[in-house]
Order: structure tokens, then C-alpha cells, then sequence
């Protein structure tokens, strides 16, 4: 009932507002962020990344970050099914916990378990997605930015009118698919003075979370365990999300913006299916809440200064009513505070450098018995240079980590320092630039979360943090020429790379009780290879045809420990080939699109034994979209059907993704 009474509220005030005329789809593309920065030496970037942005977003037919990021190269999502499961990432098998993720420039931390539920943000508002191998190359950033092993950026959509008529604009949408999945946003952009400009965005989503699965489990023999249709249960949830933003500012007063995010979940968890147990009692209530802001400024030819701050406020319940187990109600409250300066000086001509400090501050507390409520100060220190000789750029960086634990009732507490030094090369042998080679060598380290080290029962205060040391090597080409009046474009690019992680964190089981404990075992080493390739060919003003693929080999080996039986194996969850496509073609008001992803043989253990072994999956995705203009608004329709071939899978042991399903979506702007 809250929900309604939200999105009622939410639509009556959309409403309400003034009318204003239709922009096209080419002007909702146009960006202007590129200019707002001033193109100078030390704001470039060193090496290339991979992108999704505009109508590529609108084609790949998702619903969620974490969807989206599916396409990239090197990721692998960890999707435990269902529309409210919960989705991470992990890049070039890292672990999830050396991923950085940064919602408009500044990072959403989560010091408890490091996860990041990308499945909470929707793609209603967001204008580009970029995915960092290292970090990203450039030295005008927060210090944090330099201390992960990859990293991952969303871009919200910055208000942009056409006309100085044009002072306001709404967009409201409207969904419903399988699943009974139905879920309904507005978005609301206005200019408020020449230089100010805010949006608002709001949504609400409902859904059972029921769909049809197969359950099929052979014996290590050959013969069949178990063979049966079931539907899923317990999967559903209620979700809404706020958010606003707001602009401002110019390059002599300096640049700043303003978000405020709230956003609350009460979902079901379904849990595995094992045992012939297709029903679970888990639940989980959360309110995630944060307010950031920056500003930026040139403080003359040579010198910029970024100031950036925020606060977050987690709150979550977690219930198991299973009467096969011990009932369970634990709150948890999670606080973060951070803030940021980032300064830059041009040297001379070509040769830039820049000084970093952050400073976080995380608590959580929580009504479990004996909770160690720990409380984390972090201080970053990043300092770095870059040089651009026309031909070649170089980018060299060193963040110093000084981070201290503090707890309560006896729990012993814990200290780091550390120091990560990296190194970029970005060499362009020809002129025009049509071609880039470039390396890079990154140290990096994830710090224990507060579960690994004071979970009750389990924590291991003396736990050391994971070190990563990454290797790369790669290239990019573009090329663009015209044929018989039709226009190409084609890009291409490939990558290899050596990884190692040290002190790996795991769970080790202890004494007679099956309790765990925390201890630093693992040491893995990746190879792996990356190819892309995306072209544009454009026949005619009114078609226009793309198609992007990525293929990724990896051999993560587990090089933990001879003795063991699965040493030198392939680590859990990380296939050894991988990869996805997409398509789409345009011709007037029609857009059709398809995407495939592939997920080649894994194993589900630490062993890769026949017993642990997992098959390869794929999906294939399609829609199909009209646009069209109606009383002076620009309406758009789409159908999409997912998973078109219906193929039976699982990206987690014993959690299968649903069947074929649809989805059908309605948008206007006004």
C-alpha cells in the first residue's frame, strides 16, 4: 500500500508541472560533459576503456547496472536468480571485493561485506557505463580512485535543452513481464537558471518472483538424481528509489553538483534449491540512503582543485523463519562518511602532477549477541604524474593506505599501511592515432570487511589483506572510410594480462560444531586474453546497423598449497572461455535488437572433479521498438523476450534463472 500511495504521489506531481516540447532522440544523446572539463594535458586520459552509452544502453534490453555490465569484457556476474536477487560483479577473477564502483565520481562502500547490490540501480537515469581494467589513468581523481584492481563508472544523466524555449522536460515510463513484474518511473528535468539545472527520478517495482525452473541433477555415474518442473518461491519484492541531482556553476565560478538517493527493498530470499527443498524463510528488508556533492574548479592556467563529500546511512533487516533452523531477526546499521580533495598542477607544457587525501569513516552496529561494533578510519594519500610526449603517454601513481579498527567490548582491534605504486604506457605509433598499444603493471590490496574480522564466531582479527599485483598489455584500433556512399566505422582491441592474489581470504571450517574462521590460505594466478570488436555501418540517413563482440579467455589456477588435490585447478565460478554480441538495426521510427551471452564449462568447488563440474550456458535476448511522436510527445514502445531459447541454467549452484520471459515497456516525454 506505501507503494502506491509513493508513485501516485510521484505521478501527481509529474503531472502537475508545465509541459514542455518533445526533444528528439538525437538531442537526448548529445553531450556536452565532454566540453564542460577544459581539454587541457593533465585531464586525459591514459589508456582506453570499455564503454556503454545512449541507444547502446537502450539496445541490450536490461533492466539493471548489473545487466548491462554483462556485456563487458573480463566480467563475470554473479546473479543468485530471480528479479530481486542480489547481483555482483567480478572482474578478471579478482573477487568482487577489489571492484570499485562509483555512482557520478564518488564510490558506494560497503565496509560490511564489500558487496554492492548493482541490481538496486536502475538504467532509468543513466547516460554511461565505463569499465576500468587497473584503475583509471587519469591523475585528477580522489585518492581512492587509485587503490582498486578495476573499477566501474555510472554517469547520470545531466539535464541538456536544445532551445532556450526549453526550460523543461518529463519522461515518464511504464513496464510489466513475466514474473509479474511491473515496475513504473518518472523523471523530471528542469533548467532552473542559465548555469542551474536538477532532475528528479523516482520508481517503483513489484514482482512474485515466481517462474517456472527445471531441477536436474545427474550422479558423478551418469545416472539421474533428480528430473522435475518446479516454480520458484519466495523471490519476490517491493522496491522504490528517489533520486535527485542538481548542476551547476561554470568554468570561471567553478563546477558543482548535488545528489540525494534513498532507496528501499523488501524482497524474499529464495535460497538453493537442494535436498528436493524448493522453499525457503529468509527475508530482508533494506534502506539505503546517501547525500554527496562536488565542486570543481580551475584556480588559474595551470592548477584545478575538486572537493567532494558524502554520507551514507544503510539500514538492514534479515529474518529466517525457516522452522528447520534457528530463528533469526538481526538489524544492521551501516554509516559512512567521506571526504575528498584532488588538486592538479601543470608543470610545464606535457608534464602534469597531482596530490590526493581522502578520509573515510565507516561504523556498523547491529543487535546480534556479542557484536564487536567496529568503527574504521581510513586515511588515502594518492600523489602522481603524467607525461605527454604527442606519441607516447606515461602515467605513474603511488597511494600510501593508513587505516585503523577500533571496536568494543573487549574485541581486538587492527592497524594497515600500505603502499601501491602503478604504472601506465600508452604509445601511438601513427599520427592520426588510429592505433594504441599500451601496458600497464598495478599493485593493489582489499582490505578484510568487517565480516571477516569480527563476525561472531567466525572473525579473524589478525587477518591480513588481500594483495593483487596486475599485469597488461594491449591494443586499440579504429578506423572509419566510406563505401559506395555507405558510412563504416570499425574498432577493434585486444588485450592480455597476468594477474597474482596473495592472502586470499577464506572461510576454513573448525572443531566438531561446523563453525568457521577466517583465514588468510589463497594465492591465485590468472592468464587470461580479451579481444573486441565493434562496427557501425550506416547505408542511408535513415538506417544504421552496429554490432559489438567480446571474447575472454581466462585460466585462474588456485597455487595455494602442492599438497593439495586441487592445486593448479581452475578457481570456483570462473570459466576458462567466455563472451557475448550484440546486434541492432534502426531504419526510421523501428529498432530491432538482439544480444547473446555465453558462459562456458565451470566448476562449482575448489576440485575440478566430474561432481563439481558445471555445463556452459547461453541466452539470447530480442526486442523490438517503435518511436513515434503523438500530441507533440515523444512516445516509444518496446517488447522484449529474454532468454528466447528457454534454456535451463544456473549462474550459482542451485539457484536456476528463470525460463523464457517478456517484457513489454511504454515511455513518454513530454
Amino acid at each position: 500500500m506505501r507503494m502506491k500511495q509513493f508513485f501516485l504521489f510521484v505521478m501527481l506531481c509529474t503531472m502537475l508541472l508545465q509541459p514542455a516540447h518533445a526533444q528528439s532522440m538525437l538531442d537526448s544523446l548529445q553531450q556536452v560533459d565532454e566540453v564542460v572539463v577544459v581539454g587541457r594535458l593533465r585531464h586525459q586520459e591514459t589508456l582506453p576503456a570499455q564503454h556503454l552509452k545512449g541507444k547502446q544502453l537502450e539496445h541490450l534490453d536490461n533492466h539493471s547496472i548489473a545487466d548491462a555490465l554483462r556485456y563487458f569484457a573480463g566480467v563475470q556476474l554473479k546473479d543468485y536468480g530471480g528479479v530481486g536477487g542480489i547481483k555482483s560483479i567480478d572482474v578478471r577473477s579478482m573477487g568482487s571485493g577489489h571492484m570499485g564502483i562509483y555512482y557520478d565520481g564518488i564510490e558506494l562502500g560497503n565496509a560490511q561485506n564489500t558487496q554492492t547490490d548493482l541490481g538496486q540501480f536502475s538504467l532509468d537515469n543513466v547516460e554511461e557505463i565505463t569499465l576500468y581494467n587497473g584503475q583509471k589513468s587519469s591523475i585528477f581523481q580522489t585518492a581512492s580512485d587509485f587503490g582498486h584492481a578495476g573499477s566501474v563508472y555510472i554517469r547520470t544523466r545531466r539535464p541538456q535543452f536544445t532551445t532556450p524555449q526549453q526550460r523543461q522536460r518529463t519522461t515518464l515510463k511504464a513496464a510489466y513481464g513475466s514474473s509479474d513484474n511491473m515496475q513504473m518511473a518518472a523523471l523530471w528535468e528542469r533548467q532552473l537558471t542559465q548555469t542551474t539545472s536538477t532532475s528528479l527520478n523516482a520508481a517503483v517495482q513489484t514482482a512474485s518472483g515466481r517462474y517456472h525452473f527445471r531441477y536436474r541433477r545427474a550422479l558423478p555415474d551418469g545416472t539421474t538424481a533428480y528430473d522435475t518442473t518446479a516454480v520458484r518461491q519466495n523471490g519476490d519484492i517491493q522496491s522504490s528509489r528517489l533520486e535527485w541531482n542538481i548542476y551547476g556553476g561554470d568554468n570561471r565560478q567553478g563546477l558543482w553538483s548535488g545528489k540525494a538517493y534513498v532507496y528501499w527493498s523488501d524482497r524474499g530470499i529464495p535460497g538453493a534449491i537442494v535436498n528436493n527443498v524448493w522453499r525457503r524463510g529468509e527475508r530482508q528488508h533494506d534502506l539505503n540512503s546517501f547525500v554527496q556533492g562536488s565542486w570543481q574548479k580551475d584556480m588559474c592556467r595551470r592548477f584545478s582543485s575538486r572537493l567532494m563529500a558524502k554520507y551514507a546511512y544503510y539500514r538492514t533487516r534479515y529474518m529466517n523463519h525457516d522452522i528447520t533452523q534457528l530463528p533469526t531477526d538481526n538489524h544492521y546499521y551501516q554509516q559512512e562518511l567521506f571526504l575528498s580533495t584532488s588538486n592538479v598542477l601543470e608543470i610545464v607544457p606535457h608534464w602534469s602532477a597531482s596530490i590526493s587525501y581522502d578520509l573515510r569513516w565507516n561504523k556498523l552496529n547491529a543487535d546480534s549477541y556479542r557484536f564487536a561494533y567496529p568503527t574504521r578510519w581510513s586515511n588515502l594519500v594518492a600523489m602522481a604524474t603524467a607525461l605527454d610526449l604527442c606519441h607516447l603517454k606515461v602515467q605513474a601513481s603511488a597511494l600510501s593506505s593508513f587505516i585503523h579498527d577500533h571496536t568494543r567490548d573487549g574485541h581486538p582491534s587492527a592497524s594497515y599501511r600500505r603502499l601501491t605504486p602503478a604504472l601506465f604506457i600508452n604509445l601511438l605509433p601513427f599520427a592520426d592515432q588510429r592505433l594504441t598499444i599500451h601496458a600497464y603493471a598495478k599493485q593493489s590490496f582489499r582490505m578484510p570487511t568487517f565480516n571477516d574480522l569480527y563476525y561472531t564466531d567466525m572473525g579473524n582479527a589478525m587477518l591480513r589483506p588481500e594483495r593483487a599485483t596486475q599485469y597488461d598489455i594491449g591494443l586499440r584500433s579504429r578506423n572509419q572510410w566510406n563505401m559506395h556512399g555507405w558510412k563504416w566505422t570499425l574498432e577493434l582491441g585486444g588485450d592480455t594480462y597476468y594477474n597474482t592474489t596473495r592472502d586470499k581470504i577464506i572461510a576454513y571450517p573448525k572443531g566438531q560444531q561446523f563453525r568457521w574462521t577466517m583465514l588468510n590460505l589463497g594465492k591465485v594466478r590468472t592468464i587470461g586474453a580479451e579481444a573486441t570488436a565493434a562496427a557501425t555501418c550506416q547505408p542511408n540517413a535513415d538506417m544504421l546497423i552496429s554490432m559489438q563482440v567480446q571474447y575472454t579467455y581466462q585460466r585462474a589456477s588456485d597455487k595455494t598449497n602442492p599438497a593439495t588435490p586441487y592445486y593448479n585447478h581452475q578457481i570456483p565460478y570462473i570459466p576458462r572461455h567466455s563472451g557475448s554480441l550484440t546486434a541492432a538495426i534502426s531504419y526510421k521510427h523501428w529498432t530491432a535488437n538482439y544480444s547473446f551471452i555465453y558462459t562456458g564449462e565451470r566448476y562449482n568447488e575448489q576440485e575440478n572433479i566430474i561432481y563439481n563440474h558445471m555445463e556452459p550456458w547461453y541466452t539470447s535476448d530480442m526486442s523490438l521498438q517503435y518511436d513515434f511522436t503523438l500530441m507533440r510527445c515523444q512516445w516509444k514502445a518496446t517488447l522484449e523476450v529474454n532468454n528466447l531459447l528457454s534454456q535451463d541454467y544456473d549462474v550459482i549452484l542451485n539457484y536456476p534463472m528463470p525460463k523464457r520471459n517478456y517484457m513489454m515497456k511504454v515511455s513518454v516525454t513530454i
